[in-house]
């Protein structure tokens, strides 16, 4: 039994978090952290965990707290750990990182992306990019987690074996992708009233989204290619889940012919047969954001248009789950031994 505290425990990933800790075999939650909401009681900000986590929410020094702990979640904003991240800290407790602090390698790429300026880039280095189907073994090492983004979560399993094996030109990469409105926090914003975001969908942050270094740093080392890509994101009225539709041309063969979607299917296949939160669906089969919520799992699928010669990469996962706590969480089991998807065998949600 290892200890946790988890840091912004009343956004939505904090949120779902708690959920899946209160029923993880092997965690006790000994602190949880707010400083919006500090001394009051966690149950009655979300009633749902009422006779589960009546417990009063702290604040204050991170390094002391950290001395109760074996493992810390930070769910928290962007610049939150990088300005508080010490020796201290990492001595007394992993660290899981919601946040994109320690995500992307050069700290120039993070402060012109993010508009902040990075406050421990000593970090940065040690810090493993968590994407658990990719960097598994670099995890069960680390003291230091860089939990993926939930757009680069999806966009990366949707492409990865295909960008890996040569099967596309990398630089001709589109994503398009969705999301329901919980990705976007938990924060009082007038675009996020309902109002705003009812009956209607839009684009946004084009054409420089925050999450395009990642994805494409990301795919650079799954290629050994230096990669440059269109990541185009809308917002959906709903509350949860990511679709990833995404392009690319397909490479020739050395005879000169393209790949087939048969022999792709079987390269997915291959690389995700063993993986247990990655589900590749039959031929023909569309992943959909309403078959993945509330679970950790992703979608994945594969169509091969023969008249364009491109490649549509498709894939679905609920946000806050695999795209955040879900995510973080199977990290967590890595790192301590645990079976990897201890917590997390949840079934989706439906309807």
């Amino acid at each position: 039994m290892i200890k946790a505290g988890i840091v912004g425990a009343t956004g939505y990933a904090g949120g779902e978090l708690v959920r899946i800790l209160y029923a993880h075999k092997e965690v006790e939650i000994k602190w949880l952290y707010s400083k919006s909401y500090e001394g009051q009681t966690y149950s009655d900000i979300y009633r749902n965990m009422s006779s589960m986590a009546d417990v009063k929410l702290v604040s204050g020094d991170l390094g002391e707290l950290s001395k109760e702990v074996d493992v810390i979640f930070t769910a928290t904003p962007q610049g939150y750990l990088a300005s508080v991240l010490n020796e201290e800290i990492l001595k007394n407790s992993k660290v899981i990182d919601l946040s994109a602090d320690f995500r992307i390698k050069d700290v120039k790429t993070y402060e012109k992306w993010y508009g902040i300026e990075h406050k421990s880039p000593q970090f940065i280095g040690e810090a493993v990019y968590g994407l658990c189907e990719k960097n598994r073994e670099d995890i069960r090492y680390a003291r230091l987690i860089a939990n993926p983004g939930c757009y680069p979560t999806c966009s990366f399993l949707s492409i990865y074996p295909a960008a890996a094996e040569h099967i596309i030109d990398v630089n001709t990469i589109i994503i398009d992708a969705k999301s329901g409105t919980s990705g976007a926090g938990r924060g009082a914003k007038v675009n996020n009233l309902y109002c705003e975001v009812n009956e209607n969908i839009k684009a946004y942050g084009l054409p420089n989204h925050r999450h395009t270094p990642e994805i494409e740093e990301q795919i650079s080392y799954a290629s050994g290619e230096s990669v440059l890509l269109n990541f185009s994101p809308h917002l959906v009225p709903m509350n949860r889940g990511i679709l990833v539709t995404a392009y690319a041309s397909l490479n020739q063969k050395s005879d000169g012919s393209y790949y087939s979607e048969d022999e792709i299917r079987e390269i997915y296949e291959k690389y995700y047969n063993k993986e247990k939160f990655v589900r590749v669906l039959k031929k023909g089969v569309c992943p959909e954001t309403r078959w993945v919520e509330g679970s950790n799992f992703t979608d994945v699928n594969i169509l091969v248009d023969d008249r364009t010669h491109r490649l549509i990469m498709m894939g679905a996962l609920d946000n806050i789950v695999k795209g955040a706590a879900g995510q973080a969480v199977q990290n967590m089991n890595i790192m301590f031994g645990f079976k990897e998807e201890e917590g997390l065998e949840m079934p989706p949600v439906f309807p």
